[in-house]
């Protein structure tokens, strides 16, 4: 895997875990339980989509440099 994809997937798992703690936080502050299901679902799609806004920054960076 190049340096590029690395990037990628390292910052899709950290943003979407920190939004998903984040989220989870503030559900819980709230009053409701904690529900396995929504944490998975903020995970992954967050986490997807910042992973690919952080491919195309880093792919349009190289183009400019």
């Amino acid at each position: 895997m190049n340096n590029t994809i690395k990037k990628s997937i390292k910052s899709g798992l950290i943003s979407g875990l920190a939004f998903s703690c984040l989220m989870t936080g503030n559900d819980y502050l709230g009053g409701q339980e904690f529900n396995i299901y929504q944490f998975l679902f903020n995970t992954f799609f967050f986490g997807i989509a910042m992973g690919l806004i952080t491919r195309y920054n880093l792919r349009k960076q190289k183009i400019h440099k």
